[in-house]
Protein backbone atom coordinates (compact mmCIF):
# COMPACT_ATOMS: atom_id res chain seq x y z
CA UNK A 1 0.00 0.00 0.00
CA UNK A 2 2.93 2.57 0.89
CA UNK A 3 4.68 1.32 -2.34
CA UNK A 4 1.65 2.13 -4.41
CA UNK A 5 1.28 5.40 -2.73
CA UNK A 6 4.72 6.75 -3.15
CA UNK A 7 5.28 4.91 -6.83
CA UNK A 8 1.97 7.44 -7.64
CA UNK A 9 3.11 9.96 -6.04
CA UNK A 10 6.72 9.85 -7.79
CA UNK A 11 4.54 8.99 -10.84
CA UNK A 12 2.64 12.34 -10.31
CA UNK A 13 5.72 14.39 -9.90
CA UNK A 14 7.32 13.03 -13.09
CA UNK A 15 4.53 13.84 -15.12
CA UNK A 16 4.19 17.13 -14.09
CA UNK A 17 8.26 17.85 -14.65
CA UNK A 18 7.27 16.10 -18.13
CA UNK A 19 4.84 18.82 -18.75
CA UNK A 20 6.73 21.42 -18.45
CA UNK A 21 10.10 20.64 -20.20
CA UNK A 22 7.88 19.77 -23.07
CA UNK A 23 6.56 23.61 -23.16
CA UNK A 24 10.09 24.26 -24.29
CA UNK A 25 10.41 21.55 -26.94
CA UNK A 26 11.96 24.07 -29.29
CA UNK A 27 15.56 24.05 -27.65
CA UNK A 28 15.90 20.67 -27.91
CA UNK A 29 15.06 21.31 -31.69
CA UNK A 30 16.96 24.01 -31.53
CA UNK A 31 20.24 21.45 -30.07
CA UNK A 32 19.55 18.97 -32.65
CA UNK A 33 19.43 21.57 -35.71
CA UNK A 34 22.76 22.72 -34.09
CA UNK A 35 24.52 19.51 -33.79
CA UNK A 36 23.35 18.35 -37.46
CA UNK A 37 24.78 21.42 -38.59
CA UNK A 38 28.22 21.29 -36.98
CA UNK A 39 28.15 17.18 -37.74
CA UNK A 40 27.53 17.90 -42.08
CA UNK A 41 30.27 20.72 -41.60
CA UNK A 42 32.52 18.71 -39.77
CA UNK A 43 32.12 15.81 -42.73
CA UNK A 44 32.53 18.27 -45.54
CA UNK A 45 34.71 20.96 -44.43
CA UNK A 46 36.78 19.21 -42.35
CA UNK A 47 39.43 21.77 -41.01
CA UNK A 48 42.86 21.42 -42.16
CA UNK A 49 44.36 22.21 -38.78
CA UNK A 50 43.47 21.36 -35.33
CA UNK A 51 43.10 25.20 -34.23
CA UNK A 52 40.36 25.31 -36.92
CA UNK A 53 38.96 21.96 -35.55
CA UNK A 54 38.96 22.94 -31.76
CA UNK A 55 37.35 26.16 -32.43
CA UNK A 56 34.68 24.80 -34.01
CA UNK A 57 33.98 22.30 -31.48
CA UNK A 58 34.43 24.75 -29.12
CA UNK A 59 31.45 27.12 -30.58
CA UNK A 60 29.27 23.92 -30.88
CA UNK A 61 29.72 22.55 -27.29
CA UNK A 62 29.23 26.30 -26.01
CA UNK A 63 26.19 27.11 -27.90
CA UNK A 64 24.69 24.03 -27.01
CA UNK A 65 25.33 24.24 -23.10
CA UNK A 66 24.00 27.20 -23.03
CA UNK A 67 20.74 25.84 -24.52
CA UNK A 68 20.77 23.09 -22.60
CA UNK A 69 20.60 25.11 -19.05
CA UNK A 70 17.89 27.55 -20.69
CA UNK A 71 15.76 24.52 -21.39
CA UNK A 72 16.02 23.15 -18.42
CA UNK A 73 15.84 26.72 -16.20
CA UNK A 74 12.73 26.95 -17.93
CA UNK A 75 11.26 23.38 -16.81
CA UNK A 76 11.25 24.32 -13.31
CA UNK A 77 8.32 25.41 -12.47
CA UNK A 78 8.10 24.43 -8.38
CA UNK A 79 11.18 23.74 -6.46
CA UNK A 80 10.54 19.95 -6.25
CA UNK A 81 10.79 19.94 -10.08
CA UNK A 82 14.54 19.93 -10.52
CA UNK A 83 16.24 18.77 -13.72
CA UNK A 84 19.39 19.52 -11.99
CA UNK A 85 21.20 16.76 -14.53
CA UNK A 86 20.26 18.72 -17.58
CA UNK A 87 21.53 21.95 -15.98
CA UNK A 88 24.78 19.91 -15.11
CA UNK A 89 25.02 18.68 -18.32
CA UNK A 90 25.02 22.38 -20.14
CA UNK A 91 27.27 23.59 -17.28
CA UNK A 92 29.74 21.09 -18.22
CA UNK A 93 29.30 21.80 -21.98
CA UNK A 94 30.18 25.65 -20.94
CA UNK A 95 33.26 24.79 -19.52
CA UNK A 96 34.85 22.10 -21.66
CA UNK A 97 33.68 24.68 -24.52
CA UNK A 98 35.80 27.49 -22.47
CA UNK A 99 38.86 25.04 -21.92
CA UNK A 100 38.93 23.95 -25.39
CA UNK A 101 38.78 28.22 -26.85
CA UNK A 102 41.65 29.12 -23.80
CA UNK A 103 44.26 26.27 -25.44
CA UNK A 104 43.66 26.38 -28.58
CA UNK A 105 47.67 24.65 -28.72
CA UNK A 106 46.91 21.24 -27.88
CA UNK A 107 47.76 18.24 -29.30
CA UNK A 108 45.53 15.77 -31.14
CA UNK A 109 46.16 12.98 -28.05
CA UNK A 110 45.11 15.71 -25.56
CA UNK A 111 41.95 17.19 -27.39
CA UNK A 112 41.05 13.51 -28.01
CA UNK A 113 41.05 13.08 -24.06
CA UNK A 114 39.57 15.89 -23.43
CA UNK A 115 36.71 15.69 -26.09
CA UNK A 116 36.10 11.84 -24.67
CA UNK A 117 35.49 12.93 -20.90
CA UNK A 118 33.25 15.64 -22.39
CA UNK A 119 31.38 13.09 -24.50
CA UNK A 120 31.24 10.30 -21.73
CA UNK A 121 30.54 12.93 -18.55
CA UNK A 122 27.60 14.73 -20.78
CA UNK A 123 26.52 11.53 -21.64
CA UNK A 124 26.04 9.98 -18.15
CA UNK A 125 23.59 13.08 -17.32
CA UNK A 126 21.53 13.16 -19.72
CA UNK A 127 21.16 9.37 -19.48
CA UNK A 128 20.26 10.29 -15.86
CA UNK A 129 17.87 13.10 -16.89
CA UNK A 130 15.84 11.09 -18.95
CA UNK A 131 14.56 8.99 -16.53
CA UNK A 132 12.79 12.26 -14.73
CA UNK A 133 11.00 12.22 -18.70
CA UNK A 134 7.84 9.71 -18.86
CA UNK A 135 8.29 7.33 -21.49
CA UNK A 136 4.99 9.35 -23.58
CA UNK A 137 7.52 12.51 -23.65
CA UNK A 138 10.45 10.42 -25.76
CA UNK A 139 12.25 9.11 -22.92
CA UNK A 140 14.07 6.59 -24.76
CA UNK A 141 15.59 9.10 -27.55
CA UNK A 142 17.00 11.01 -24.93
CA UNK A 143 18.31 8.09 -23.41
CA UNK A 144 19.68 7.23 -26.99
CA UNK A 145 21.26 10.81 -26.72
CA UNK A 146 23.25 9.48 -23.48
CA UNK A 147 24.32 6.96 -24.92
CA UNK A 148 25.42 7.88 -28.38
CA UNK A 149 27.37 10.27 -26.31
CA UNK A 150 29.04 7.82 -24.09
CA UNK A 151 29.62 5.25 -26.61
CA UNK A 152 31.22 8.14 -28.64
CA UNK A 153 33.73 9.07 -25.52
CA UNK A 154 34.49 5.29 -25.04
CA UNK A 155 35.46 4.89 -28.70
CA UNK A 156 37.92 7.81 -28.53
CA UNK A 157 39.45 6.37 -25.21
CA UNK A 158 39.70 3.12 -26.64
CA UNK A 159 41.79 4.45 -29.67
CA UNK A 160 42.87 7.94 -28.41
CA UNK A 161 46.24 7.87 -31.36
CA UNK A 162 44.17 9.07 -34.29
CA UNK A 163 44.53 12.08 -36.89
CA UNK A 164 42.49 15.45 -36.44
CA UNK A 165 41.23 14.66 -40.04
CA UNK A 166 39.56 11.20 -38.38
CA UNK A 167 38.70 12.66 -35.48
CA UNK A 168 37.10 15.24 -37.35
CA UNK A 169 35.18 12.54 -39.32
CA UNK A 170 34.20 11.08 -35.98
CA UNK A 171 33.13 13.85 -34.31
CA UNK A 172 30.83 14.85 -37.71
CA UNK A 173 29.24 11.31 -37.57
CA UNK A 174 28.47 11.56 -34.15
CA UNK A 175 27.17 14.84 -33.93
CA UNK A 176 24.63 14.05 -36.45
CA UNK A 177 23.24 11.42 -34.85
CA UNK A 178 23.18 12.74 -31.20
CA UNK A 179 21.10 15.89 -33.41
CA UNK A 180 18.72 13.69 -35.15
CA UNK A 181 17.82 12.35 -31.41
CA UNK A 182 17.31 15.55 -30.05
CA UNK A 183 14.93 16.62 -32.80
CA UNK A 184 12.75 13.38 -32.65
CA UNK A 185 12.63 13.80 -29.17
CA UNK A 186 11.80 17.71 -29.76
CA UNK A 187 8.39 16.66 -31.86
CA UNK A 188 7.49 13.73 -29.26
CA UNK A 189 7.15 16.73 -26.59
CA UNK A 190 5.69 19.30 -29.04
CA UNK A 191 2.69 16.20 -29.75
CA UNK A 192 2.21 15.51 -26.11
CA UNK A 193 2.10 19.28 -25.28
CA UNK A 194 -0.41 19.75 -27.98
CA UNK A 195 -2.13 16.86 -26.92
CA UNK A 196 -2.55 17.97 -23.06
CA UNK A 197 -3.51 21.44 -24.48
CA UNK A 198 -6.18 19.96 -26.38
CA UNK A 199 -7.52 17.44 -23.03
CA UNK A 200 -7.68 21.44 -21.12
CA UNK A 201 -9.69 22.84 -23.59
CA UNK A 202 -11.98 19.65 -23.75
CA UNK A 203 -11.89 19.92 -19.98
CA UNK A 204 -13.04 23.34 -19.74
CA UNK A 205 -15.35 22.94 -22.09
CA UNK A 206 -16.91 20.49 -19.93
CA UNK A 207 -16.88 22.64 -16.98
CA UNK A 208 -18.14 25.57 -18.43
Amino acid sequence: MASSTVNSVFGAETTSASENLAQNWWLFLLRGILGILFGVVALIFPGPTMLSLVLLFSAYTLVDGVAGIISAVRAIRRKEERWGWLIFEGAVNIAVAILAFLWPGMTVLAFVLLVAAWAIVSGALMTAAAFRLNVSHGRWWLVLGGLLSVGYGALLVATPLIGAIVLTWWMGAYAIAFGVALVILSFKLKLRLRQNQQINRTAARTAA
